[in-house]
């Protein structure tokens, strides 16, 4: 039982320094107009098809970095993509399409450089929303 210890501290000590993964931004596109362009809109306004049947307009996603100071909030975007931060408006927590966005582990940094791990194509939306983000 040491040993398995010992192990798993050995494990989370290499996580800091495992390289992050490359994301794919064709398919972070591609996942994206599949599961949120009908409520966020095809280029990430909040002005999706769906978007005024809502009671809460879902944000506008090119506006995230601007809204937090010029930082984009990698951790608060993953966090609510792959379903640990709940989202009222769906009604349950994200996402919506669990099982799409299962897959490889993935590894990115936080604004603040921690590791934050969720799959691959998690990290593929994400890289592609962070390439969504306007000027101030």
């Amino acid at each position: 039982m040491y040993r398995t210890i010992i192990a798993g501290f050995a494990a989370l000590a290499t996580l800091g320094t495992a390289p992050v993964q490359a994301q794919d931004l064709a398919e972070g596109e591609r996942l994206y107009q599949t599961h949120c362009a009908y409520c966020h809109g095809p280029t990430g306004q909040g002005d999706g098809a769906k978007a005024e049947e809502m009671a809460i307009k879902p944000r506008n996603l090119t506006r995230l970095a601007a809204d937090n100071s010029g930082v984009f909030p990698m951790l608060d975007v993953v966090m609510r993509i792959d379903g640990r931060t709940a989202i009222v408006a769906h009604g349950s927590p994200m996402p919506v399409f669990g099982e799409y966005f299962e897959g490889t582990d993935a590894i990115l940094k936080s604004e603040a450089g921690q590791p934050i791990l969720t799959s691959q194509p998690v990290a593929d939306l994400v890289a592609w929303i962070e390439s969504l983000q306007t000027a101030p």
